[in-house]
């Protein structure tokens, strides 16, 4: 069997592949071709979506992110092909980066650090808390989830939002549906949502959500750029409604010199950093995933992390 991996494989993980798997021929290219790419029976990592439709003998696909962009639509894959993603190996660095500019906003150190730069010894007022704030989670995954664990240890009082309802988390206070956005969203101090690029997230923050939310809020986008009409976030943050935002994420990226959501008040974004391979761990966390998943496809057994083509979420 050969397997193309197009990730930044370290020297350990390659040895971890090639002693668990020596009757594999692993192929590491980071940027392959068509020919490469229509020659292997597994990939591991994000190809090109263009380079799949003639890939006739691909079995399996392992993405190394959550998020499924492009990967879903008919005709990119082959019929037969087994896609998979990488749920479970970001919650961690985006859990801690969602935490970071939190209180980073809450404490005002973004205005200091401003401040700083101008040798301006200055009182910028009061603050705000997670203790015993109320958190609006939307997206309780593998990221939404950490995230919650986090805040709910500092004291806040947590709502998850899950496409899918089941058992309710002991870190969670509520559990609910997205159809209830609208209803918890004026409940709420601060909205953190981690929810994927799909047709049913496309643009769901909007003015009407935006206005919904309390005077002073908080809103931290680490999903998709995909889910925030732009030009609404820069409205309800210039006109003081929301006390800030951060966002990790754009809907054009990389995001243009001249986009207005750059000199927007309040506003703290950060180039799609928040997760990659930034944090050693994650790619730990990937390359354990693929592991798992090529040996159950030598043995014929269920992969896990399988894609739903019609929703984009993990089965």
């Amino acid at each position: 069997m050969k397997v193309l991996v197009v990730m930044p494989f370290k020297d350990k993980h390659k040895v971890l592949m090639a002693q668990n798997f020596p009757q594999v021929e692993f192929i590491y290219e980071r940027n392959p071709g068509k020919e490469l790419v229509e020659n292997v029976e597994a990939i591991i990592g994000n190809v090109k979506p263009s380079l799949l439709k003639d890939a006739k003998n691909l079995r399996w696909l392992q993405l190394n992110s959550a998020g499924t962009d492009g990967y879903c639509e008919k005709g990119i894959l082959p019929m037969q092909t087994i896609l998979t993603n990488a749920t479970g190996a970001y919650g961690l660095a985006l859990s801690e980066y969602m935490l970071a500019v939190l209180m980073a906003m809450q404490k005002k150190l973004y205005s200091y650090h401003d401040n700083q730069k101008q040798s301006l010894w200055k009182d910028e007022g009061e603050v705000t808390s997670i203790f015993e704030s109320t958190i609006l989670v939307v997206g309780l995954g593998d990221i939404g989830s950490c995230f919650a664990k986090r805040v709910k240890a500092l004291g806040a009082k947590v709502i998850g939002i899950k496409r899918r309802l089941g058992e309710k988390p002991d870190y969670v206070d509520e559990l609910v549906s997205l159809d209830k956005l609208n209803e918890y969203l004026p409940k709420v101090d601060i909205v953190a949502t981690v929810l994927p690029g799909t047709k049913a997230t496309y643009q769901i923050f909007d003015k009407e959500k935006f206005a919904l939310m309390k005077k002073g809020a908080f809103f931290i986008n680490a999903g998709r750029g995909s889910a925030v009409v732009e030009d609404d976030l820069i409205e309800a943050l210039n006109s003081n409604h929301l006390a800030g935002a951060a966002i990790d994420v754009t809907h054009i990226e990389p995001l243009p010199q001249t986009s207005a959501l750059w000199q927007t008040k309040n506003l703290h974004i950060t180039p799609h950093t928040a997760g990659q391979y930034h944090l050693a761990k994650t790619l730990d966390n990937i390359v354990n995933i693929a592991k798992g998943n090529l040996q159950a496809l030598i043995d014929g057994k269920e992969l896990k992390n399988i894609v739903d083509f019609e929703t984009g979420y993990k089965k």
